[in-house]
Order: C-alpha cells, then sequence, then structure tokens
C-alpha cells in the first residue's frame, strides 16, 4: 500500500494519502491545506480518491477539504458531535489570523466501528473524543498503523483547553481504544513525528497512570 505524508499549512498538519496500487483507489485524510500539492501526488501514483476523511474539524485538518473534493468529486467524511465546530470556521481563522477556507459539504458520518477500504486494505473508524467531540482515529489492521489525528502525539497528547476539549475524557479515548491495540503498532499523529503505541505506553508522562 502507499501511503504518503505531507505535512500542509501553517501548522504542519499530518496529511495522509492511502493508496491501492492494484485498484489505483486512494483516502485522503485531513487535507489541511495545500491541495494544489496532494492533487500533484495522487497524480504521480495515479490514484482515484474515493473518500476524503477528516479526524476532526479544527482548521488546520479540514481547510483543504473544499478543494480537493471540488477537483476529485470525493465525499468528505466527519464526525457528526463535530458539525458544530465545523460551523465556527471563520472563528477558527480568526485564531490564526488566516483568511476562511470555503467550507466542503459534508457528505457522509464517520461512526465508530464504520468499516473503509482502499483497494484490499481495510480501515476501522475508532470515536476518540477528548481533543474535541468528534475526534475520531483510523485503525489499519494490516499495516498495524494507527492514523491518530491530534488525539496523541510522541510524547504528548492532544491539548483540551479548545471549545470542545476535555482532558479526562482523551485519556479514556486512549486507555480503552489504543490501549488493546498491539505495542508495535506505528502511530502517525497529527502533527510531529511518528511513534508507537508501545514507546508511548513506556514514556508518555500523560500515560503512566492509565
Amino acid at each position: 500500500m502507499i501511503h504518503e505524508i505531507l505535512p500542509v499549512g501553517l501548522l504542519a498538519c499530518n496529511c495522509s494519502i492511502l493508496g491501492d496500487e492494484a485498484s489505483g483507489e486512494a483516502l485522503v485524510i485531513d487535507p489541511g491545506d495545500q491541495a494544489d500539492e496532494l492533487l500533484a501526488i495522487l497524480a504521480r501514483h495515479r490514484l482515484r480518491v474515493v473518500a476524503i476523511v477528516v479526524t476532526h474539524a479544527h482548521l488546520d485538518h479540514i481547510g483543504g477539504a473544499y478543494e480537493l473534493k471540488a477537483s476529485t468529486g470525493a465525499p468528505v467524511l466527519l464526525h457528526p458531535n463535530d458539525l458544530e465546530l465545523y460551523a465556527q470556521l471563520e472563528v477558527q481563522a480568526a485564531w490564526l489570523g488566516l483568511e476562511t477556507p470555503r467550507r466542503a459539504a459534508i457528505d457522509l458520518a464517520a461512526s465508530e466501528g464504520q468499516k473503509l477500504r482502499v483497494g484490499v486494505t481495510e480501515l476501522e473508524i475508532l470515536h476518540t473524543p477528548g481533543h474535541t467531540q468528534g475526534s475520531i482515529s483510523l485503525w489499519i489492521p494490516a499495516e498495524k498503523k494507527l492514523i491518530a489525528g491530534d488525539t496523541l502525539f510522541q510524547d504528548s497528547i492532544g491539548r483540551t483547553d479548545l471549545p470542545g476539549g476535555d482532558h479526562r475524557q482523551i485519556l479514556r479515548s486512549i486507555r480503552d481504544k489504543y490501549f488493546p491495540l498491539p505495542d508495535e503498532t506505528i502511530v502517525i499523529p497529527g502533527h510531529g513525528p511518528a511513534t508507537t503505541l508501545g514507546r508511548e505506553k513506556e514514556f508518555n508522562f500523560f500515560l503512566q497512570r492509565l
């Protein structure tokens, strides 16, 4: 499976492109910005986007969704609990001193236990609230990869001081949804370097009492 990660936008959100060589299908996860560069990667691999998945509705993760959808026709998936946050893009843009991007219509709900496919590879949606109420993660069993959005980082966790954040809730999400996964699981966070679940269990201060 093709997996390209491009840090996009002012806050360097890790946008993932997952592609299947045989079918040419692709998923784009967290297109926060730089849609033209994402489209160039897709064209280079001759991939067709079947879905655009957003782990949560913060501007830096969804800001490029309109342009990407307009260019590919792919549906946009977001957890319903983040629709209210998505309606406040103007407020989020003001926090960062940015222009408000065009708002893509949300086509489908991204719900707990839902299965997505790219070619023969299956992804499972995990609802992992705490950073926002609609935060999701994507577990890829065949690859032993977890696309964590802003729930877990190397040596840290997602901030919970913004609207919809809940510190206890994010720790419950990590304990209940992440800890049952294999320790060798590669964690792709929303920002910064990849890590493994085992490493974070051992060294991440925030996880020591879970």
